[in-house]
């Protein structure tokens, strides 16, 4: 027993090891974005569901960070403030499918095809939602979901989703490299480490329990590799319900798409499931809160439909164009770690990370966090910035 504990947790600690540097990279350069793109227009911004509003609502989302839970809490408060409910929604989806560090972090763990495969579907998958939205979506329901969110009831990362720090002044270098601009980075990396850190923990031990103790076998038998044409229909049917059962979102589901992939999930199924973090379990009761339960039931099946869609149009492209990998070798663990480019660039963003850290403890930070996690999601001034915004959870 004590040994089959201690295979898991080093198979998560190995995969942790591999993704590190990668992780690091995509926090800073999301916190990067985040400090210069200013979201207090947000929801001026999003008044209609036209293509062009929609367009803005997924670059919007894209620039933001990729935290599910902030995700979602902003795109209530936006919703509240005024902002088209579609476009809302378009955000909320970008947020958290369009954003650089999660392609970071495919191309390192699974391979360039896949960050492709989520950058082509993401984008389509909203499309999907809004032409459902356009078909299904009556004022009845609209003003159920106005009604509720009104309530404001809490649900998670809100003061998250409420912060903005974004500086406003001189060109985009500007901003990036002034004393402002430098302290609103290291706020932004640690305020995402401090939102994401259980998800991202959790997937890495919920991928390293799977990759030690579920064999292969298992996994084919489940997503019935020996029927290539079934396989392909049956993966994105199915990866969004694997991530609803698996509670976890954001980039922790990264592991664990690896761990599918080499179980012989289809590459459609594996989009699937990236796709679905929207629709985890926690999530759900979030918009059951903030919305109620019919329109959250509504909510889950468009989108539910919506990611299996995108993710079948995903395989039948690729497969289209000879793109889907024929190797099922996500790199997943090393046996040992060992001084090759992963131990250097884990070092060299380690030495970032804690610079960024050092900033963040020397100008209010751990003032700022505290404030966060008492404040229940009123909106937050900044010691360093005027703000109101959002942030990822």
């Amino acid at each position: 027993m004590l040994a089959a504990i201690g295979h898991a947790l080093m198979m998560s600690f190995t995969m942790a090891w591999e993704i590190l540097w990668a992780l690091i990279l995509g926090f800073w350069l999301s916190a990067i974005i985040q400090a210069v793109v200013s979201k207090e227009e947000m929801s001026h911004l999003l008044p209609d569901d036209s293509a062009r509003t929609i367009a803005v609502a997924c670059g919007l989302g894209a620039a933001s960070s990729s935290c599910s839970y902030a995700a979602v809490a902003l795109a209530r408060s936006m919703f509240r403030k005024g902002a088209n409910f579609t476009a809302a929604m378009a955000f909320q989806f970008a947020s958290t499918n369009l954003v650089l560090e999660l392609g970071i972090l495919l191309a390192v763990l699974m391979g360039w095809q896949f960050t492709l495969a989520e950058f082509t579907g993401g984008p389509l998958m909203i499309v999907i939602v809004v032409m459902l939205f356009k078909a299904f979506l009556t004022p009845k329901i609209i003003e159920a979901a106005r009604q509720q969110a009104e309530r404001g009831l809490q649900g998670r990362m809100e003061a998250h989703a409420a912060m903005d720090m974004s500086v406003h002044e001189g060109t985009i270098w500007q901003r990036m490299t002034s004393e402002k601009g430098r302290t609103a980075i290291s706020h932004f990396f640690v305020m995402d480490w401090t939102s994401l850190w259980m998800d991202i923990g959790g997937g890495l031990l919920i991928a390293g329990a799977l990759a030690a103790w579920v064999p292969n076998h298992f996994w084919q038998a489940f997503f019935l590799q020996g029927h290539p044409l079934l396989a392909k229909l049956w993966g994105p049917a199915v990866g969004p319900i694997v991530a609803i059962l698996s509670f976890v979102c954001s980039v922790g589901n990264v592991p664990l798409a690896a761990v599918l992939w080499n179980g012989g999930i289809s590459f459609g199924g594996v989009v699937a499931f990236l796709f679905a973090d929207l629709i985890v379990l926690p999530i759900l009761d979030i918009y059951r809160k903030y919305y109620g339960f019919n329109v959250s039931a509504f909510l889950l099946g468009i989108f539910y439909i919506s990611m299996a869609l995108a993710a079948l149009a995903v395989e039948l492209i690729f497969g289209a164009l000879h793109l889907i990998p024929q190797q099922r070798s996500a790199q997943i663990v090393e046996e040992a770690i060992r001084w090759n480019y992963t131990t250097f660039l884990n070092l060299a963003f380690l030495a970032l990370a804690a610079i960024l850290l050092i900033r963040f403890l020397r100008t209010g930070g751990p003032e700022m966090l505290r404030m966060m996690s008492g404040s229940g999601g009123q909106s937050l001034e900044h010691p360093h910035a005027a703000h109101e915004g959002h942030h990822h959870g």
